[in-house]
């Protein structure tokens, strides 16, 4: 129904209320009944939610609850220095927790009594977590009534861990998606409430995917919440047959190794954007490999030998060729590849390291 251009009447159109509290007072359920000019039923549950998350995928997260339940709290990871010039910065949950005037609390651990007792007096009725980084202690876990709800970046049980979207990417999946699943004390271990997936694009880079994620985790969570508060969800155990691991990601681990394939080092490029990044060494310098992709090519070479083909500037690697996009040099601004070629005599015809 288009409410834009209706205002309906309600003339005498019966509209009881009833309101319910359950123990310890920490779910609100108002029930609206309207008969007459819907004929249906509207039902709304404010539930009482502390949130903790931390970057960009949990800030579209908790935009999409803002206004559907009553977000008591906003946990997120201290200020931390980032950037060249190491500035202190605020998380972006943070960021859209002190905008829209939510109680943000920084806890270096969450395993001392202190955050503990203050998550007790706020008496949430269920925790969700989207991206936090900590690990939750059984103290947390046991403490809302409905249990932690974690909003994880991949099709569990593949990728559980650190780094999920980056681990799809750099093995090749053509789909990932996200789990709405109840949090036990193991690490991405717990039952599963909901999954919806989503291809990635041949261009997506962690960045642009933990975009597609985000919303589509907000969307899964919203319709996902509601029934798990009202029971209507049967969690389903994680096949463990079909696990699979994404660590956290290590500076070294945007090393590049030019005996690697072209299209796998493309994937490299893809996963570590924007961080760790994918790096060799020029001339002893930092060289970061933004954007590439892989070139098909019976052409023999060096692995990390710098080649033209037709227009493109090349390297060779231990499968195909690479085609250079678009780099940086250490202390200079990202460049597309012809325009650094240009300004860089000598860089065709080398090797990279």
């Amino acid at each position: 129904m288009n409410t834009q251009n209706y205002a309906p009447s309600f003339g005498l159109v019966r509209l009881p209320f009833a309101v319910r509290y359950d123990r310890m007072v920490r779910v609100r359920v108002l029930t609206v009944l309207v008969t007459g000019i819907w004929g249906g039923k509207l039902q709304l549950q404010m539930a009482r939610v502390v949130f903790m998350g931390t970057p960009r995928f949990g800030q579209i997260v908790l935009d999409a609850m803002a206004g559907n339940h009553d977000m008591v709290a906003v946990v997120t990871q201290p200020d931390r220095k980032a950037g060249r010039g190491r500035k202190v910065t605020m998380s972006p949950v943070k960021a859209w927790a002190l905008e829209h005037g939510s109680l943000v609390l920084q806890p270096s651990t969450l395993r001392g009594e202190g955050i503990t007792q203050r998550l007790a007096d706020l008496a949430p009725a269920v925790v969700v977590v989207a991206a936090f980084g900590q690990i939750l202690p059984s103290q947390i876990l046991t403490l809302p009534e409905y249990g932690c709800i974690n909003v994880h970046a991949s099709l569990l049980p593949r990728h559980r861990g650190a780094a999920p979207i980056p681990a799809a990417i750099l093995v090749g999946d053509e789909r990932s998606g996200v789990t709405i699943m109840l949090m036990d004390g193991g690490v991405d271990t717990g039952p599963i409430l909901s999954q919806a997936s989503v291809d990635i694009a041949p261009e997506d880079t962690t960045a642009s995917l933990a975009e597609k994620l985000g919303h589509l985790g907000a969307t899964l969570l919203m319709d996902t919440l509601p029934r798990w508060l009202a029971g209507d969800i049967l969690p389903q155990k994680q096949d463990d047959g079909r696990v699979t691991y994404a660590g956290l990601l290590r500076r070294e681990d945007g090393r590049v190794d030019w005996t690697e394939s072209a299209a796998q080092i493309s994937r490299r490029c893809r996963a570590f954007y924007p961080w760790p990044g994918t790096f060799g060494f020029w001339r002893k310098k930092e060289l970061k490999v933004l954007r590439a992709r892989p070139l098909p090519s019976a052409l023999s070479a060096p692995p990390g030998k710098v080649m033209r083909v037709d227009s493109e500037v090349v390297v060779a690697t231990g499968n195909g060729l690479l085609v250079l996009e678009e780099v940086q040099l250490a202390g200079k601004r990202p460049m597309l590849a012809d325009a650094f070629v240009r300004g860089q005599h000598g860089f065709v015809g080398s090797t990279l390291h």
